[in-house]
């Protein structure tokens, strides 16, 4: 069982204070992050062969992170390195509850250059899920890379994870972003969903939109409330968060697709039996990311989940 995400690799530079915004805060803790390489490196931190496939710019911080995911044992053989443009940044601020707000540089960063071309198609062959997110859509010549290694994931039968994470400020309009987001279902099996992001995109909390052939279950987060697993058949599974201090809650979504995935990987043969197992798993596993700053570095062990979680997957 592995894992392979793809898309943006970016530096966090998470406000010191709680509650206030980009501009007021007295500084900084540089972290790595990125939806897609948050998931690969709590993949690989839960102890599970994990891929990170997109691009960074040929420069200090693109080589940083790319040492990060390597330390963390994630295969890096499908990262390139861009010299037309930097590395992505992201200034995150948390309010006093540990929601955020994003400032982003990318003008464009070298993520949003990647092209079909650099794509290696041998890397994705490796592993079992292809997982990604709508951000590599919002702009060409990296929405071909994606659309071409999608196309390869599906035609060579890999399980297709996909998490829409909006992210408002970085689409031309919000018409584009739903238009961008709904175009990563065609060839999801499991799609993960916060409520805020179903409103957005039905206007409310009905799933029948969202429903594609492909698809076999959407699993729809509330935070700390929890989380509920729909299956195409009408099925659901609900299950109540873990309640913690959330010091800031930036990686716990990709954390719990994360062990999501892990869950449905170890248990293929009944993993729609196991779903209030796995949502378990995958809400502590999320929970624990939410007690420190930053994504990667808050992301927990196996042993550390099982401990806090008190069960074993």
């Amino acid at each position: 069982m592995s894992v392979l995400s793809f898309g943006e690799l970016l530096i966090d530079f998470v406000a010191l204070e709680m509650g206030v915004t980009v501009g007021d805060a007295s500084g900084f803790v540089k972290a790595p992050g990125g939806a897609p390489a948050n998931v690969a490196a709590a993949v690989a931190r839960l102890g599970v062969p994990s891929a990170f496939m997109g691009q960074v710019g040929d420069d200090p911080f693109g080589r940083h992170l790319a040492a990060v995911l390597a330390a963390e044992n994630v295969d890096i053989s499908g990262v390139t390195y861009s010299s037309e443009a930097r590395t992505a940044l992201a200034f995150v601020s948390n309010t006093a509850d540990g929601d955020r707000s994003f400032m982003f540089y990318r003008h464009p960063s070298a993520d949003m250059l990647m092209r079909p071309a650099d794509v290696d198609t041998a890397v994705i062959d490796k592993y079992d899920v292809f997982h990604h997110g709508s951000i590599t859509f919002i702009r060409e010549p990296a929405a071909s890379a994606l659309r071409l290694a999608l196309e390869h994931a599906s035609a060579a039968g890999k399980f297709i994870s996909y998490d829409p994470n909006l992210r408002l400020p970085l689409w031309d309009s919000a018409e584009a972003a739903k238009d961008g987001m709904l175009a990563g279902l065609d060839s999801a099996n499991l799609l993960k969903i916060s409520d805020e992001e179903l409103t957005f995109l039905t206007g409310g909390q009905d799933l029948a939109p969202l429903w594609r052939d492909s698809l076999q279950m959407i699993c729809v987060t509330y935070g700390a409330k929890g989380a509920v697993a729909h299956l195409k058949d009408g099925t659901t599974f609900e299950r109540s968060g873990y309640a913690v201090k959330a010091t800031d809650t930036t990686g716990a979504g990709d954390a719990f697709v994360a062990a999501m995935l892990i869950g449905i990987l170890r248990n293929r043969a009944d993993w729609q039996a196991r779903l209030p197992r796995i949502l378990d798993f995958a809400n502590a596993v999320g929970a624990i990311t939410c007690l420190g700053k930053g994504a990667i570095p808050s992301l927990p062990t196996m042993a550390q989940a099982r401990a806090f979680q008190g069960k074993i997957l």
